[in-house]
């Protein structure tokens, strides 16, 4: 199958919907995801949107929050740019029909929360569940929009460039098991993070890189890898799955404690538990190994349980689910996997180094969050850039391209391997050398034993495709062991230890300001 289109979105998250549905009214949209529309992180976003919406708050506050936990890596002006569009995009949300949770004390108003790294309330949030009704609003209007065609259950497996330009994407039906070639004349990445690559993470199992490792085999330029954030709790429970406790339980009043009882965040940053994620995450990981305990705990019975239950309704029921009551008991926590600050290199206006390619969202290296992204600022990356994107991409859609000829070597039956246990273990071993190795504290050691055994593994996964086995896990196995590379190499690069980025043979910080980001970028295959 051909199908041609004016945008291309490949990914359902907030970054892609809300770029479909700026777009749509420019042309025709094809939206690819590789499993159910609304299964994306933004589904799993609990928190809310930062923005400053209040008149005790300002922009000069919120740019000093972002640029204090990008620890001298943000870009300035996009940081700058981003705060003061933030509330006109949480307008468009509202418009379209999202129900953020209004103020109990006045119902005029919304009710606004504080998160770690915040000076002052500004997260406005729909209770604890804020991804998930953004996700399932956005989802509902794309599917009611005649312009915009859904592809679920289509997997990318390669970029089309030619001349520079890209022209669309090869994609894995995954049901019916046929690649298909989708021709656009914009292209938007909207794939999200890459949190799979570790054995432990907070992320969708649909986070596998996707987008970064396409673009990065395509040419574009990629950055910051090496900053990968670290959630700092995660529900440490056998079938929990990694399952996030908000950063909002801490906004709360929430308190970290040792097995014993105390406190122990005092030690580490005079915020304590609103501290910076990447400081609370090394200091829970210090605890843990210093005492040989899986877990710390997270405290917030002082608070009353009416409170609780209101404030944290899906958090509660979850913790139930499991086994625990948040309002009697404190819960285990251990971090995770959560966010990629580094992806694919863009500029103020989400075009990459590849013309009509634009990268939106947690797969996007915008600049905003330099080291570090401070606490629900995510979301609000993604709503804005995808605003902007979607006015130049607006003036490239007008411009007309030809089409690249189909060559036979690019399309054809995909087929199930006769050795699937090959990808199960290498998707296993990837993970676990990452966390082991490349996890919140690294050495020189650790990074060139996890450089030799990614490369070994690269060669294995090639082997098979050369032998045309595609299969969508195939595709996702080949995604991360790319995506672990690039940050590894990322990382040796970075000789300091900063932000989410911490080096025991280095660390200390060097005078290093903001312009040096780690770019690595290949030669486009011709």
């Amino acid at each position: 199958m051909e199908v041609k289109t004016d945008f291309l979105v490949i990914g359902s998250g907030v970054a892609g919907l809300s770029f479909a549905l700026k777009v749509a009214a420019w042309g025709k949209v094809a939206v690819v995801t590789k499993r159910e529309i609304e299964e994306s992180n933004t589904k799993y976003a609990q928190g809310g949107i930062a923005s400053v919406w209040s008149q005790e708050d300002s922009f000069d506050a919120h740019i000093q929050d972002t640029l204090v936990a990008g620890d001298g890596l943000c870009h300035p002006d996009v940081v700058e740019m981003v705060v003061k569009n933030g509330p006109d995009r949480i307008r468009d949300l509202i418009n379209w029909g999202v129900n953020f949770t209004l103020w109990e004390k006045d119902k005029t108003k919304y009710d606004l929360a504080r998160e770690g790294g915040h000076s002052k309330r500004r997260i406005i949030h729909a209770a604890d569940l804020t991804g998930e009704e953004v996700e399932k609003t956005l989802a509902k209007r794309v599917k009611r929009n005649n312009n915009i065609t859904t592809y679920e259950n289509f997997v990318a497996v390669n970029l089309i460039v030619r001349e520079g330009e890209c022209r669309g994407a090869y994609v894995l039906d995954i049901k019916k098991k046929v690649v298909h070639t989708f021709l656009a004349k914009v292209t938007l990445l909207a794939t999200g993070g890459a949190g799979k690559v570790y054995i432990y993470t907070s992320n969708s199992d649909v986070a596998t890189g996707d987008g970064i490792a396409m673009a990065y085999r395509a040419g574009a330029k990629i950055g910051n890898m090496e900053f990968m954030q670290f959630h700092p709790t995660c529900l440490y429970h056998p079938e929990a799955k990694s399952f996030l406790i908000s950063e909002a339980v801490r906004g709360e009043g929430g308190i970290l404690r040792l097995k014993d009882g105390s406190p122990f965040m005092d030690k580490y940053h005079p915020q304590k538990e609103l501290a910076p994620r990447d400081i609370v995450a090394r200091a829970i990981d210090h605890e843990m190994k210093e005492r040989g305990d899986d877990y710390v705990f997270l405290d917030i019975t002082h608070r009353s349980p009416k409170f609780i239950k209101k404030r944290f309704p899906n958090i509660y029921q979850k913790c139930r689910s499991f086994g625990f009551d948040m309002t009697k008991e404190p819960l285990p926590v251990v971090p995770a996997a959560h966010y990629i600050c580094g992806g694919v290199l863009t500029d103020n206006n989400g075009r990459t180094s590849i013309k009509r390619l634009y990268a939106v969202g947690e797969v996007a290296c915008s600049g905003l969050h330099g080291a570090n992204r401070l606490a629900s600022n995510s979301l609000l990356e993604a709503l804005v850039f995808a605003e902007r994107a979607s006015q130049q991409a607006k003036y490239a859609v007008e411009q007309e391209i030809s089409f690249p000829p189909i060559s036979i070597w690019d399309i054809g039956h995909a087929v199930d391997s006769y050795e699937a246990v090959m990808v199960s273990h290498n998707w296993d071993e990837i993970r676990r050398l990452m966390w082991n190795y490349v996890g919140i504290v690294r050495s020189k050691k650790r990074l060139e034993r996890a450089k030799r055994r990614i490369e070994l593994l690269q060669k294995e996964i090639q082997e098979y495709y050369w032998d045309f086995i595609i299969t969508s896990d195939l595709i996702e196995l080949r995604n991360i062991a790319m995506v672990g590379q690039l940050i590894i190499d990322s990382a040796i690069q970075r000789k300091e230890s900063r932000g989410l980025h911490y080096n025991l043979d280095y660390p200390s910080k060097d005078d290093i300001r903001w312009q040096k980001d780690t770019i690595i970028q290949q030669k486009p295959p011709k």
